[in-house]
């Protein structure tokens, strides 16, 4: 008896990453469609962000979180948004993932579309977004911070990796939960100020209380943030177990997510 050598199909998506592509670079066109200055929006932003943010919170308000023993407000500027990026991230991802599939009736109807694809397209508009505010951090760090450190941005992947895997698994579950419940969609926007507040994006751990704590310290976000600070802004040693709890959840969230979408897909059609 033969033994067949040919190889094992490739994995839906890498079969699939050219659309995915395409689509991303479609989501993020139609984002600046229309403007004059257009993708240098993508550039001019965050600029705006940190001027604003720099000026702000690190001068007027004078803030500190308490990262650094000589904290500066460039330090403090620099820190805000960082996790402002961070939050922006996930923030725009929940805003976003219950009006994708209802927003593209067309191709649901369409029985060989791979609807999976357009949570990724929204999410990696998004995550291209976040990445030049990050590049624009990383140069606001190198000249006006205390200057970058190569471990921190050897780690800065790492870190990130699970925030990834948890935007995936929040864009495939809600993008899923928004067909049958369109109430989530008005529920997001304050869902995500929540969010704001419970990651400890403008103030320190030292200002909340130890019984409040015990809850926030359940946000993965919250220890993204505060792990991305430490290793590129403040060059300190990583908690390695926040940084573990962070891979559980984004990897928990990720294949719930998939989990779910995939369940749910196959009555997309009925109900829009």
């Amino acid at each position: 008896m033969s033994v067949s050598t040919s190889p094992a199909p490739a994995p839906n998506f890498a079969r699939r990453r050219d659309l995915w592509w395409q689509f991303t670079v479609r989501t993020v066109e139609q984002r600046h469609r229309g403007s004059h200055l257009g993708l240098v929006w993508a550039v001019l932003n965050p600029v705006l962000m940190l001027a604003l943010y720099f000026t702000v919170f690190g001068f007027i308000l004078g803030g500190k979180l308490g990262g650094l023993p000589n904290e500066t407000p460039t330090d403090y500027a620099l820190a805000i948004f960082l996790g402002l990026i961070l939050y922006q991230l996930l923030a725009e991802s929940f805003v976003a993932a219950p009006g994708i599939i209802i927003g593209s009736p067309n191709l649901v109807k369409k029985v060989v579309f791979p609807l999976e694809i357009l949570p990724l397209a929204h999410l990696g508009a998004i995550w291209f977004h976040s990445l030049i505010s990050l590049g624009l951090l990383l140069l606001g760090a190198a000249f006006f911070g205390r200057g970058l450190h190569v471990a921190g941005l050897v780690w800065l992947p790492v870190i990130l990796a699970p925030l990834a895997l948890l935007s995936i698994g929040i864009g495939w579950l809600f993008s899923a939960l928004g067909v049958f419940f369109r109430d989530i969609t008005q529920a997001m926007p304050f869902f995500t100020q929540i969010l704001l507040y419970v990651s400890l994006v403008f103030f320190p751990v030292s200002k909340v209380p130890p019984e409040l704590m015990l809850i926030l310290k359940w946000n993965p976000l919250l220890h993204t943030i505060t792990l991305a600070r430490s290793a590129v802004l403040w060059d300190l040693p990583l908690n390695y177990r926040h940084l573990a709890y962070t891979y559980v959840v984004g990897a928990a969230v990720f294949f719930a997510g998939r989990w779910a979408f995939l369940k749910l897909k196959p009555t997309f059609a009925d109900v829009l």
